[in-house]
């Protein structure tokens, strides 16, 4: 239903009128399975996603007060929330692109779908549009995930911080 606000924003009918009607649909036309389409490529993108926020945190925030560019304090947590944050953005992109494109692709006359699998998908991408194609949206996912990596970074070193615990 998300991917419908370009079909509204070009004059045409959205695919679906609600939560109850998408279902309906994809049930009708593609079956239960249908309801799946996508999950495949956005475990990869999750994966990919949490690899990068975790080890560039754990990193970045190592290197800036082994460093002595902070004291394991606020500022420091910041840093390496942004760090993550941008790291987080660059490695999931190509695969939030892939993910995408793959949860959007309609059935074609033939029956059959544009990609076969992730990997035709990435294939495809680069192929026709370039390897730039990978990391379209980069700044609109960077403004999502950078400040949730600073949220929950700083709150997680704080709670931390509460329980008595070390730092991470």
């Amino acid at each position: 239903m998300q991917a419908d606000g370009r079909l509204v924003s070009q004059g045409l009918q959205p695919r679906y009128t609600g939560p109850l009607n998408a279902l309906h649909k994809i049930i009708h036309t593609e079956g239960f399975k249908g309801l799946w389409r996508g999950v495949v490529p956005n475990v990869q993108r999750a994966f990919l996603v949490n690899m990068g926020e975790l080890a560039c945190y754990d990193h970045a925030k190592h290197f800036v007060i082994n460093n002595h560019i902070a004291n394991d304090n606020i500022f420091a947590h910041t840093l390496a929330s942004m760090m993550s944050g941008l790291s987080a953005t660059t490695i999931s992109c190509p695969a939030d692109v892939v993910k995408t494109r793959m949860m959007n692709q309609t059935v074609n006359e033939d029956g059959k779908f544009k990609y076969k699998n992730s990997y035709d998908c990435l294939v495809k991408t680069v192929r026709y549009e370039g390897v730039r194609a990978l990391w379209k949206g980069f700044f609109p996912t960077w403004a999502r995930l950078g400040p949730w990596q600073f949220v929950f970074w700083v709150s997680y070193e704080k709670f931390r911080l509460i329980a008595g615990l070390p730092s991470f």
